[in-house]
């Protein structure tokens, strides 16, 4: 019986989705990898963040909805904060991440970033039309 769990997104981007892995501290695989779960169990994920008991965590393509999903065994996580929380820390980075790069795409400069006691990020991005 599959105990693997696959948690929808709005995740689209995958570079912006490598950045803000990386920025919390994981270091994604890119490319086709498999997720263990129970009993060594896998499915193939499109990025995966391997622990030292295996790869355990990945996102995959959903075609249907045109973003990553989360693959994962919830009864093996090992992440230091509940898939909620993980999911919540990650939204928001891959929000920074995708507006970051619009700005410049854009011409703009970010000028400021402060992150609030409750979590929230501020940017004060400029452009000078010339």
């Amino acid at each position: 019986m599959s105990h693997f769990s696959t948690v929808k997104t709005e995740l689209r981007d995958r570079a912006a989705l490598m950045e803000a892995l990386r920025d919390l501290g994981h270091q994604p695989s890119d490319g086709e990898h498999p997720v263990r779960g129970y009993r060594g169990q896998t499915v193939v994920a499109d990025l995966a963040i391997a622990s030292s008991e295996g790869t355990n965590l990945g996102f995959r393509w959903n075609e249907l909805s045109g973003s990553y999903e989360l693959v994962t065994d919830l009864d093996l996580w090992k992440q230091p904060i509940p898939v909620e929380r993980f999911l919540a820390k990650l939204t928001q980075q891959y929000a920074l991440r995708s507006i970051l790069a619009a700005s410049v795409q854009e011409g703009f400069q970010v000028t400021e970033q402060r992150q609030a006691t409750d979590g929230s990020i501020e940017l004060v991005v400029t452009r000078w039309d010339g």
